[in-house]
């Protein structure tokens, strides 16, 4: 297995960007065809975390899953470029997913926080067009086999993280915008199986994110999982970085680990 060079995922095609953005593959070497996810840190869509990136993708390879980790447009960029961002980061894993050993077929995403939103919007909104290209990568499916959301933000409801939606929509979005990237408002019976997991005590997004997510999920039939620890502050990741370091909520990721088997990657 290795980390290999990032790649400038958009070149020449969006040279206005505020940011460059990425991806960098932590593929697995070998003949087999492995099954891949997509890496979403969180940042309330003001950065990317380095704890929800790297270190996510090592724990993925240790199961023997190719990652792939997205260094996404974050504000002052704007709906729908995360979402471009995604799309594009899914056509580009499953157009080289031979170079890669990868199966096209077996190609997650996982995210956290306001990456979990990405995630979600991706697992709902993949069939939107990029309207700006007409090149061979749009042309190629962009919906994730499965989905994992770890303390997602979903609704800018009540329980709204409100700096997250400030930072994709701005300060006084459309409300036919909010209706749609209130992503609870979107699932349908195409969304792709999920895995999600919060924690009771998260003052930041608050749990009830998950549980409307959830209930969508089962209102549309689609197969999910949902986990909900008791304690736990926002943002703790894998549960084994610094002070986030937790016996308890670390525990999804076993069960994470067989629900992804049981998925078949």
């Amino acid at each position: 297995m290795g980390k290999y060079d990032k790649i400038d995922l958009w070149g020449d095609v969006y040279p206005d960007l505020p940011k460059r953005v990425t991806l960098t593959p932590f593929a697995l070497e070998s003949g087999e065809d492995f099954a891949a996810v997509l890496v979403l840190p969180g940042g309330s869509y003001s950065f990317c975390s380095e704890q929800e990136g790297d270190p996510v993708a090592s724990w993925l390879n240790s199961m023997g899953i190719s990652a792939f980790v997205l260094d996404y447009s974050v504000a002052p960029s704007r709906y729908p470029q995360p979402l471009n961002d995604a799309r594009r980061a899914m056509q580009y894993i499953r157009a080289h997913a031979k170079e890669f050993n990868i199966d096209p077929k077996r190609v997650g995403v996982i995210g956290f926080s306001a990456g979990g939103h990405l995630a979600a919007s991706l697992s709902n909104l993949w069939a939107e067009k990029n309207t700006d290209l007409n090149d061979a990568l749009e042309a190629i499916d962009a919906r994730p086999d499965l989905c994992i959301l770890s303390y997602p933000v979903i609704s800018w409801g009540e329980f709204a993280h409100l700096g997250s939606r400030e930072n994709l929509l701005g300060e006084k979005p459309d409300a036919d915008l909010v209706y749609k990237t209130s992503l609870e408002n979107a699932v349908s019976a195409k969304t792709p199986a999920s895995f999600l997991w919060h924690t009771a005590e998260d003052e930041a997004v608050p749990v009830e994110n998950s549980y409307l997510y959830a209930m969508a999920l089962q209102k549309a039939k689609v197969a999910h999982e949902l986990h909900v620890y008791p304690d736990g502050a926002h943002g703790v990741g894998l549960g084994t970085i610094d002070y986030r370091r937790d016996a308890h909520y670390a525990q999804w990721r076993q069960s994470c680990e067989k629900w992804l088997l049981k998925m078949g990657f």
